[in-house]
């Protein structure tokens, strides 16, 4: 089978691999339909963030080919998601919902969706079923599919953990792809108010498409004041924040009312 591989900064090559198999009974083998690139694979491939060489990628979506005894809820020709996390769904780490910290994922490779096969560790645990088959799909939709494995349920975990509910006002720091899904997710969970911190008019109108109400371009000390400008001097709800930087972090907390909530996803490398 061929996997995209990483090789050094800047450096990328598809790669023959012996095809993925089964190990343990929970396995699953995916053939992939589709993967993605997140923000996160390029830090390593320009040089941000380090990487040892190997395989890469962890958002796909695929068709199950093959299954271990020991996987009860999905069988062959399975269409499904194969999220980031591989947690097992049923120790009680993943029961309090923090599956992307199960312990019984240590040998989980986070990397290799971007390849032919894939083999998924805690298949009942860590996979989802989608309706249907990939033929059944338009190319649009299935790329739309792919962000179910990542960015859109990272956002929706940050609105999730500000306790994000009916009539709040949510500010969102970052407009790459978690943010724009954080500004999806608020809207779901029916916020009022949506702020968009956003400087690239591209991106806002997106934002303003998936729900944002208020779109400010400024930084720092300005941003702030604008957004108690807008909330009358209280600070928002809730803060969603999906930069990562210092300055996104502290500006987070600086832009919530007292008592208000924080939900922090961003990662700076």
């Amino acid at each position: 089978m061929r996997s995209a591989y990483f090789v050094e900064k800047n450096k990328m090559e598809v790669r023959e691999f012996p095809k993925a198999q089964l190990v343990k009974e929970t396995d699953a083998i995916i053939k992939i339909v589709r993967a993605c690139v997140c923000g996160s694979d390029l830090w390593w491939f320009r040089g941000i963030s380090e990487r040892q060489p190997g395989p890469v990628g962890h958002e796909a979506i695929g068709v199950i080919e093959e299954v271990g005894a020991g996987v009860k809820n999905f069988k062959a020709g399975d269409f499904v998601i194969v999220p980031f996390t591989h947690g097992c769904g049923h120790c009680p780490i993943c029961l309090a919902g923090f599956e992307a910290n199960c312990p019984n994922a240590k040998d989980g490779v986070n990397g290799g969706y971007q390849g032919e096969f894939y083999r998924a560790i805690n298949a009942d645990g860590a996979l989802v079923k989608i309706p249907g088959r990939p033929s059944d799909y338009s190319e649009e939709q299935l790329a739309s599919l792919t962000t179910l494995a990542d960015v859109m349920p990272t956002g929706f975990h940050a609105a999730k953990a500000a306790d994000v509910h009916e009539g709040d006002t949510v500010v969102v720091f970052g407009d790459g792809a978690v943010g724009l899904c954080a500004v999806i997710s608020a809207k779901l969970l029916g916020a009022k108010r949506i702020i968009a911190m956003s400087r690239h008019e591209d991106r806002a109108a997106l934002a303003r498409d998936f729900g944002a109400t208020d779109i400010i371009a400024e930084h720092g000390a300005e941003a702030i004041q604008k957004i108690m400008a807008i909330t009358n001097g209280y600070g928002a709800d809730a803060a969603l924040e999906c930069v990562g930087t210092k300055e996104a972090i502290e500006s987070a907390f600086q832009a919530v009312r007292a008592g208000g909530r924080v939900g922090r996803v961003g990662s700076s490398s």
